[in-house]
């Protein structure tokens, strides 16, 4: 290591894969058949450097082909790069292939020994851990069946179970974050908070930017096999959603011309085209309005984004008696205003705001689905409320993020850093929240 603060250190590390044509299967067809084994070289990573120093906890994101899983597999030395180096100080445990090395007809318990041996732990250590490890998964009496009996989650929550057992110095987690049921992945993400707490060096590569933000302090944008950007999760983050954004509107925009075509070329063989549906150019020029309106929120946005079915036009801020203010103490109410104009009717709508301090700490989010509010399309113009009674934020400035969605995969607009208000008051208080507490101690109780 050339610093011995770091854990591991990759340096200007390249791979590439043979991408076959049309490969034979036997040793006949490729004899016979030449010609099929022509192959392309593709070139995944093209040298990529990086530093983690012990300890730290970074998430690895981009989009599906960029080389972010595979720089996970060279970290794990399940293969190798063509060029460059990669160094790492300490055990590591990876999560990238659940169950990797399991065998079907043994049990449960027996897999426990050949993984956990796989991860380097003596048996003696294994003994030491087994029923940590069986109280984790929650397999129970199951723990003694075949493997092969299991279902997918019971075996997902085993191997799950193994590998954050080991007591690794490095931990390699590839996309495994949802396994099992709601209440098993929420105890998987405390475990995997615990872990950090310890001191666990950490490297996640997830499509879930929300779990890397409250895991990590740090992300790396892959990007064609080269790092586009490294910094704090929500610069890299709000950056890299702005870039899927304009590419998804890049391809609608291809799309649509291909369709213009076609319908160019139908009108010019004398064909009947489709008119202008009724109220277009209308839309069109309430869209083209909204995007030239200077009645936007009170705070600039840094970023915005989205498809822009709806936009919103203003977000403010009142006390429990609608008096518009940017200033409240803790215990008071705080009610977010969103008021929005609609362009396209949208099937299940869903509004979200989330709550920052001024140095980018998420302090808390939600939305109306995740509240269980009752589905929902929204096609006028309107407003939405939402609101905090009795406040528990310490003093402080803060912002807010907000969107509307269309269902869990497309958003419609979304406005960042907006809002900004501020918390006042004295305390000797820490964090950014208060919490309900009390204190026992012998000789008395003190409820706070």
């Amino acid at each position: 290591m050339k610093n011995q603060e770091n854990a591991i250190e990759v340096s200007d590390i390249t791979k590439k894969f043979r991408i076959y044509f049309d490969k034979g299967a036997l040793l006949k067809e490729k004899v016979i058949f030449r010609s099929r084994n022509k192959y392309e070289e593709r070139w995944v990573l093209k040298g990529i450097s990086f530093q983690v120093r012990k300890g730290e906890a970074i998430g690895l994101i981009g989009h599906n082909g960029c080389g972010k899983s595979t720089t996970l597999k060279l970290l794990t030395r399940i293969m190798f790069p063509d060029a460059g180096s990669i160094e790492m100080c300490g055990r590591v445990s990876s999560l990238l292939e659940l169950g990797a090395g399991f065998h079907p007809d043994m049990s449960g318990r027996d897999n426990i020994y050949i993984n956990a041996s796989i991860f380097g732990l003596s048996k003696k250590e294994i003994d030491s851990r087994l029923q940590d490890i069986i109280d984790f998964s929650e397999l129970g009496d199951y723990i003694d069946n075949p493997v092969r009996t299991y279902s997918s989650g019971m075996y997902m929550r085993l191997a799950f179970s193994v590998a954050i057992n080991v007591n690794a110095d490095i931990l390699l987690i590839d996309e495994i974050l949802a396994v099992g049921d709601a209440n098993f992945q929420n105890k998987c993400f405390n475990k995997m908070l615990e872990i950090k707490k310890k001191g666990t060096t950490i490297v996640l590569v997830s499509h879930s930017l929300g779990q890397i933000e409250q895991i990590c302090e740090r992300t790396i944008w892959i990007h064609e096999g080269l790092i586009r950007m490294d910094g704090t999760p929500r610069e890299v983050h709000n950056a890299y959603l702005e870039f899927m954004e304009e590419k998804r509107r890049q391809t609608l925009n291809e799309q649509e011309g291909r369709k213009q075509e076609e319908a160019g070329s139908v009108e010019a063989s004398g064909e009947d085209s489709p008119g202008q549906p009724e109220g277009g150019e209308a839309d069109g020029g309430a869209r083209e309005e909204a995007e030239q309106s200077q009645e936007c929120v009170e705070k600039p946005a840094a970023l915005r984004r989205g498809s822009g079915e709806a936009r919103m036009k203003s977000i403010r801020s009142y006390n429990s008696k609608g008096e518009e203010k940017y200033n409240f103490s803790s215990g008071e109410d705080i009610i977010f205003e969103i008021t929005y104009e609609t362009y396209e009717r949208i099937e299940q709508a869903i509004f979200g705001l989330s709550i920052f301090r001024i140095d980018g700490t998420r302090c808390y989010g939600s939305n109306t689905r995740v509240d269980r509010v009752k589905e929902f399309a929204i096609e006028k113009d309107g407003r939405a409320r939402v609101c905090f009674d009795n406040n528990k934020l310490l003093p402080g400035r803060y912002f807010v993020d907000v969107c509307i969605a269309r269902g869990l995969d497309l958003i419609v607009d979304y406005m960042d850093t907006v809002n900004e208000f501020e918390i006042t008051g004295i305390t000797e208080e820490m964090g950014f929240m208060k919490m309900s507490h009390r204190w026992e101690v012998d000789g008395g109780e003190h409820v706070i």
